[in-house]
């Protein structure tokens, strides 16, 4: 386990499990943190030896977004300083969305502010049931950054968006769970509902998995007509792949396949 004093990258077989440590601030963002999950992202995006990127939180709480008492400092910048600022976070939630392997965010407690936008950055959200979800900016005159508007209005009505976003309050991961955007709802810690879903990635075609999620994030903002033409290039693709050998025999053969 490779461990700094605001974050810890741990590999359990397959899977690098990534924690912030900053319980004290109910793990806010850090630029320790942000180090350490770049590193892990990067290693996860080497071979095929990791399958998985889990998030997690220390403390029973998964993310409290920005330190506010950095934000103060931040007002003296000016504009473009502030930018770059948060550029570097808008890179993270970049990473986090580009990488090669599933990212699983297991949340107990909740998340708010930026770390809302790392939750929902994930490949799967798994939350603990009392966990909740909340975008506060408003309450200290502030605005959602990290993608939170970005992805909120592709995953839910724009009525709640709009109270997320306008009221401040805190939103309840059942909820979410009824509108999808929470995969698993979990009367368990997280992580453990985490490491599930991690076993059945590790069982799959790697290649194929990333290129699936390339083929998601891409919908985002291509034409039907130019997706469906990515579609195709990739699938013409996978089919002269040893995966797709593998899986397709497997099938034909009534047996499990072997992607090791």
């Amino acid at each position: 386990m490779k461990r700094a004093s605001l974050v810890s990258v741990e590999r359990k077989a397959d899977r690098l499990i990534v924690m912030n440590c900053n319980s004290s601030r109910r793990n806010a963002l850090s630029p320790e943190y942000y180090d350490g999950l770049s590193q892990a992202l990067d290693l996860a995006n080497q071979g095929t030896e990791i399958r998985s990127v889990i998030l997690m939180g220390e403390g029973g709480y998964f993310c409290a977004g920005g330190d506010l008492n950095t934000l103060v400092k931040r007002r003296e910048m000016t504009v473009l300083e502030r930018k770059n600022n948060i550029e570097k976070l808008h890179n993270l939630v970049r990473k986090v969305r580009d990488c090669a392997k599933p990212v699983i965010a297991a949340v107990d407690g909740g998340a708010a502010g930026a770390g809302v936008s790392l939750a929902l950055a994930c490949d799967f959200l798994v939350a603990e049931r009392q966990s909740q979800f909340t975008l506060a900016y408003v309450k200290v005159g502030l605005v959602p950054d990290g993608g939170a508007t970005a992805s909120l209005s592709r995953l839910i009505p724009r009525q709640l968006v709009v109270e997320m976003c306008l009221l401040g309050q805190p939103v309840s991961a059942e909820r979410l769970y009824q509108l999808g955007v929470v995969n698993v709802l979990s009367d368990k810690p997280a992580l453990a509902e985490a490491h599930l879903i991690a076993d059945r990635i590790a069982q799959g075609p790697t290649r194929a998995q990333g290129a699936i999620k390339r083929l998601v994030s891409a919908a985002d903002h291509n034409s039907f007509e130019g997706q469906m033409d990515l579609e195709r290039d990739t699938m013409a693709e996978a089919l002269g792949h040893d995966e797709a050998q593998e899986g397709i025999s497997a099938f034909l053969e009534r047996r499990s396949p072997n992607y090791a």
